[in-house]
């Protein structure tokens, strides 16, 4: 997971310097599964750390840097201990990296400040790695009206090495209309056709979601997707139902699915679920009170094993199929939102105070007040898109850690 080199002038008594690695290592009590002399596995890992041990070390970097620049796409880390000059060393070689356009942080204060910085560094840089090499697919083309959720699939690839996938909607609708009661998509009182009551009793609808969810599961399993977003409202007028169950179970099963065919969102909640192993809550702010920094999440679907309990209600929007009213439990809740190109994101952290069942509203309704009101203005000011994400627990600094990371040298 994580992996230190040290680097040493020859000037400097071998002894001594042992001694004091040892000495400064057992402080920080953090596990690593390396400490070599050797570059030869550096950017391999979760996190590579290069232990600066002394002074008179930069000449040694400088000479080490093409070959460390070809292994690794994240920042620099130069953890120090600031014995023996090594501080004063790692301030000359992040000012070299800056000076050549490459990023890095040099780790430096007392030992607990260290073990949670490695901590969190440790955790961005496992939430990269799980994120590498997946497939996410997007099922129809991008809803209408998300004029301004695009992707730049050639970023998302370099920066995250995740493959975007495109799936032609006949691949859901097609097995569907094929089936008793997708026969008659549009017209007659077929089950599906039938609107749930807030308590979800039509048979029918709920049925048919299942169904889209089967088929569904059969788009993931033929693509090998790790996850996917959907051109969920086609849904309503191909076999009027929606995939707001499907999603709901699919996200729960650990295959992240996003509504509206939403590629930021599904990027954001891929991210969030390779952290947390949770999808988070795809929503739309429906309010915002810019002096509480309290504001209302709504959407019709939200993953299973984010929620306490649940009740079966309609889609919100047209009034038919099957939506989820969700209730999570209140605490802390993390906002968060990656823009397509990934030049840019939001987090934010803050309480969710409690779930509300407005009629007028999607199905789903979170109230959160953030713990800086002032982020409020982003929302009003320069959002990316609608949809947010909603993520239990607080995660603010691990996220912003990914998205320094992904940002490559």
């Amino acid at each position: 997971m994580i992996a230190i080199y040290t680097l040493t002038s020859e000037l400097h008594d071998a002894q001594a310097v042992g001694a004091a690695t040892h000495e400064f290592l057992e402080s920080l009590r953090t596990d690593y599964t390396l400490l070599s002399t050797d570059y030869s596995s550096f950017g391999q890992h979760a996190l590579d750390l290069i232990y600066v041990r002394t002074g008179g070390t930069e000449g040694i970097f400088k000479r080490l840097l093409p070959q460390l620049h070809e292994q690794t796409r994240r920042p620099f880390y130069l953890l120090t201990s600031g014995k023996s000059n090594s501080l004063a060393a790692s301030m000359e070689i992040l000012s070299y990296l800056r000076q050549q356009g490459l990023r890095g942080e040099i780790i430096h204060g007392d030992a607990e400040y260290i073990r949670r910085r490695i901590g969190v560094l440790a955790l961005a840089g496992e939430t990269l790695t799980k994120l590498r090499g997946s497939r996410l697919g997007v099922v129809g083309l991008p809803s209408d009206w998300l004029i301004a959720s695009s992707a730049d699939r050639a970023a998302v690839g370099d920066r995250l090495g995740i493959e975007l996938v495109d799936v032609p909607m006949e691949e859901v609708t097609a097995p569907l209309l094929s089936q008793a009661p997708f026969s008659s998509p549009l017209g007659g009182k077929s089950q599906l056709a039938e609107s749930l009551s807030p308590q979800g009793e039509s048979e029918g609808a709920l049925e048919g979601a299942k169904a889209i969810y089967r088929a569904l599961r059969m788009v993931v399993d033929r693509h090998q997707l790790q996850g996917f977003t959907l051109r969920c409202f086609d849904l309503l007028t191909a076999v009027r139902n929606t995939g707001c169950w499907a999603l709901a179970k699919l996200n729960s099963e650990g295959i992240v699915a996003g509504c509206e065919g939403d590629v930021p969102a599904l990027l954001s909640m891929a991210i969030g679920n390779a952290l947390t192993g949770v999808s988070g809550f795809q929503a739309n702010p429906a309010s915002i009170d810019p002096v509480k920094g309290e504001m209302v999440f709504a959407h019709c679907t939200i993953p299973l094993n984010m929620v306490e309990s649940y009740e079966l209600d309609t889609h919100f929007e047209s009034g038919i199929g099957v939506g989820i009213r969700g209730y999570m439990k209140p605490g802390p809740v993390t906002v968060f939102k990656v823009a397509g190109d990934l030049k840019r994101c939001f987090v934010a952290e803050g309480e969710l105070t409690r779930n509300q069942a407005e009629p007028n509203l999607c199905r789903t309704q979170q109230v959160v007040r953030l713990a800086d009101a002032t982020q409020t203005n982003y929302f009003l000011t320069e959002p990316i898109g609608n949809h947010h994400i909603v993520l239990p627990g607080h995660h603010a600094d691990v996220l912003k850690e990914v998205f320094f990371m992904q940002d490559v040298n």
